[in-house]
């Protein structure tokens, strides 16, 4: 058998390391981690290799030549452009010689048993066999769902948690028949994961996958990089160290001039030629590449050297990855987590602090302290986005040097020469903000529209009526009062796509931004009547007269929202007398009070001047919390069926609520309107509103959309269509709340690490695959009493759970079964993981 292996990668996420060369070649305890994988072909039986390559391919081939000094034939085939991984593969066609063959990734430390999975593969008479792997942190790999008898029913490429029903992941270990690579085409890229399976999935081939117990870690990123040394230090991963192995984890290599080899403490790794001068220290989990000297009293722990560096007298490296041929001079403190690439001079007493990274060639000054990466930029995250924007305390986690970074990868994302709307809320935070993500567009020769202080749906409005390409608005968090969050949008208005949000990510982090020249900065430009506008609009799409002809008389909280800018010119032609509190607040207000604060002062309000009812509206006026003319709260789920209710009464078409929404849904809104559901995302939902035929779309938490106006989330507009819908209704609003179903939706939250998330949802889609489920969103299964939920969160360690029975007490019994379930899968995997 003939393998294939995968060495095209350019490793991006592995930068400075991979700056200047393939990844494939990045070493782990001694060797280029593709030659760990050589050798694993060749235990394994396959000594005729075909290499895939891309990206400084010329390395690779230097490095290999024939593959005669490996024990394998090694032959190349090299992409001029990217071709996917099964486009690689399928230039290799006539190499395969029509055999089944093996595909590996060349970046990927393993010692799985190929020959298992080859006989495996043979003995079920597959056409495709993946090797498949349980990890803890599904998230960014492609999760594979599989029968009882092992075939496969679906693949997920790096799902969110919503989408995990599983922690079973592709490893990129294949055994594949020759003859689909007959469905692959040669005219543009294609992928194994992403097209060519799940096209043989749908014709019915046999495609089954292996679970394999051995090591498998993806070199995907530094973190996973280290690990990877750390794991072969200990063993973890059956390799072949280089060099005399002492005191059971102590591998020296040849030539190494040491002092005293028991004051190395293991597991460490020495190699070639590598120099240690008396009173220096080597601690544990420490790589030292071929040639590296470590000067007196100088100490190293926990880190990756690679070849040829010098670590000069009392410096100190501690948790961090070093690139070839650099010089760390005396003094110097090198801190966790801080990556150096090749060729890096680190100067006396300077001292690089944690998260750092210093690309290729650079020079670190004398005594410099350096707590942004280099080139001199801040400290990157690897996640930007939460679930509803980008959130943060002002000059903590949103500094103005990381809002101009954002917004230029926000530029870098987007085409040169696109207009952006921009907004905010009034406190001089929020301007200081939008104004650096404005400075970041400009640099990346983005235009802006700077509507100054709007709210929201004014900027989404002037999206979809202007042909921008994207809108932003900076004001207070939902959650957080005195945090910061910056709100983005994209045509005809709606929530940023999670595609766009990790092009955006993928550009912060990495740190590579579009930068132009003089004549090509982005230009500024204030639009002119932009409210005037949104109101016009607005009240087009309305039915003013028998608005007019009710005399409504409301109460009207603005939470210090720019709303109160807007909603008087669309209130004044409707003749709606509004009694209102708590509009714009100056420049020089405090901090925003709290939603309870002025729910509370809104229902005494109501009460006091006999108003047909109230409504509340959050910082941004995008979210309404309603209030009966008695002064009383309506629940925000008893709103959302309020609004279901009355539209279901006035009109027909398609109504779009998330997958968590009771199901009274369907029951308020009868045979009048058709209900779709979408994942409990607002980019989900409000791309669902924007659909043909959809009247409205909502959520249980005050959001809702009147698509046919703007499809999304628009306090304003919630507010006067809900005037529009009750105009005809001569009946108070207690009343038709009061007809309303009582809800018996229970939502509560278990604490759950990051790194068995995956498993609960494994063991949960294996304890209900046989029952009735849905997995639009997590999963959500259905019985005699009612239907249940859980949902992996995105940003926090927990894990959503959801009941609804007939009865408060079937929702109640619903809840504790599937939270027992859920907490019992937590301890066991714990209680495993302590012994």
């Amino acid at each position: 058998m003939k393998g294939v292996l995968m060495a095209g990668g350019e490793g991006s996420r592995l930068r400075p390391l991979t700056s200047r060369r393939p990844k494939p070649l990045a070493p782990v305890a001694g060797k280029p981690v593709m030659e760990h994988i050589i050798a694993l072909l060749r235990r394994h039986g396959i000594s005729d290799v075909v290499a895939t390559l891309h990206y400084l391919a010329d390395e690779v081939e230097s490095y290999f030549d024939d593959g005669a000094a490996f024990g394998v034939k090694m032959e190349y085939v090299v992409e001029d452009t990217p071709l996917g991984t099964a486009g690689a593969v399928k230039m290799a066609d006539k190499l395969l010689a029509g055999e089944t063959f093996l595909v590996i990734s060349g970046d990927a430390l393993t010692d799985i048993d190929l020959s298992a999975l080859v006989a495996h593969h043979r003995s079920e008479g597959n056409d495709v066999t993946i090797a498949l792997q349980r990890v803890t942190n599904p998230l960014e790999f492609g999760v594979v769902v599989t029968d009882e008898a092992g075939r496969i029913t679906r693949f997920l490429e790096k799902p969110s948690w919503g989408e995990v029903f599983s922690d079973t992941i592709n490893t990129g270990i294949y055994v594949l028949e020759p003859e689909v690579l007959k469905h692959v085409p040669t005219d543009r890229p294609y992928d194994f994961s992403k097209e060519l399976f799940p096209l043989l999935l749908e014709m019915g081939r046999p495609i089954y996958g292996y679970v394999c117990d051995g090591y498998w870690q993806d070199i995907g990123n530094l973190d996973q990089y280290r690990q990877a040394n750390f794991d072969a230090l200990d063993e973890r991963v059956s390799l072949n160290i280089p060099g005399l192995k002492i005191r059971g984890d102590v591998w020296i290599g040849e030539g190494v001039e040491i002092d005293d080899v028991e004051g190395v403490e293991g597991p460490a790794f020495i190699g070639n030629y590598a120099r240690v001068s008396p009173e220096a220290s080597v601690g544990p989990y420490t790589v030292l590449g071929p040639a590296t000297t470590l000067r007196e009293r100088g100490r190293i722990a926990r880190s990756v050297l690679d070849a040829s560096c010098y670590i000069g007298r009392s410096a100190v490296v501690e948790g961090a990855i070093v690139g070839r041929n650099c010089d760390i001079r005396p003094h110097a403190r090198v801190h966790e987590g801080v990556a150096i690439g090749d060729q890096v001079t680190i100067g006396d007493q300077s001292v690089i602090y944690p998260g750092v990274r210093i690309y290729p060639y650079k020079e670190v000054e004398y005594g410099a302290q350096i707590h942004e990466s280099l080139i001199w930029e801040s400290r990157g995250t690897t996640r930007v986005f939460a679930q509803d924007g980008v959130v943060g305390l002002v000059n903590v986690d949103l500094t103005p040097e990381i809002a101009l970074r954002f917004g230029a990868a926000l530029g870098t994302a987007l085409k040169r020469g696109a207009r952006v709307v921009a907004s905010r809320e009034s406190a001089p935070a929020y301007r200081m903000i939008k104004r650096a993500l404005i400075s970041g567009l400009h640099s990346t020769g983005v235009s802006v529209a700077d509507l100054r202080t709007l709210p929201a749906p004014v900027g989404k409005h002037l999206l979809k009526t202007q042909g921008y390409d994207a809108a932003f608005h900076v004001g207070a968090s939902t959650t957080d009062p005195e945090a910061v969050q910056i709100r983005l949008f994209e045509r005809p208005g709606i929530a940023l796509s999670a595609a766009m949000q990790k092009e955006v990510e993928k550009h912060f982090t990495r740190q590579e931004l579009r930068r132009v020249p003089f004549s090509d900065v982005g230009s500024m430009s204030y639009p002119a009547r932009a409210r005037e506008s949104y109101a016009s609009d607005l009240l087009a799409d309305l039915g003013s007269e028998a608005i007019r002809a009710r005399g409504f008389r409301i109460v009207v909280d603005y939470g210090y929202s720019a709303g109160s800018f807007v909603l008087p010119l669309v209130l004044g032609p409707l003749a709606v007398e509004a009694v209102t509190s708590h509009a714009f607040e100056s420049d020089a207000g405090s901090a925003p009070a709290r939603l309870a604060e002025t729910v509370d002062q809104a229902q005494r309000l109501v009460a006091a001047v006999n108003a047909d009812f109230g409504a509340v509206f959050d910082r941004s006026a995008e979210r309404i919390f309603l209030i009966d003319e008695r002064g009383r709260e309506i629940r925000p789920d008893q709103a959302l069926l309020l609004y279901l209710k009355l539209i279901g009464e006035a009109s027909t078409g398609k109504v779009v609520v998330p997958i968590t929404a009771t199901s009274q849904v369907e029951e308020v809104v009868g045979d009048r309107l058709e209900v779709v559901r979408t994942p409990a995302s607002l980019h989900e939902l409000t791309r669902a509103a924007a659909g043909d035929g959809v009247v409205f779309a909502g959520a249980p938490g005050g959001g809702y959309v009147f698509p046919g106006f703007l499809p999304a989330y628009d306090a304003i507009a919630s507010l006067c269509k809900l005037l529009e819908l009750l105009a005809p209704i001569e009946r108070p609003l207690s009343e038709l709340v009061a007809e309303l179903p009582r809800p018996t939706l229970i939502h509560r939250q278990v604490q759950c690490p990051w790194a068995l998330k995956g498993t609960v949802m494994r063991v949960l889609n294996e304890r209900y695959a046989d029952d009735d489920v849905d997995v639009t969103d997590g999963i959500k299964i259905f019985d005699e009493r009612g239907w249940v939920q859980v949902l992996p969160d995105g940003d926090e360690p927990v894990i959503h759970l959801y009941a609804e029975g007939d009865t408060p007490a079937h929702s109640e019994e619903l809840e504790t079964e599937l939270r027992n379930l859920v907490t019992d899968v937590i301890e066991r995997e714990e209680i495993g993981a302590a012994r």
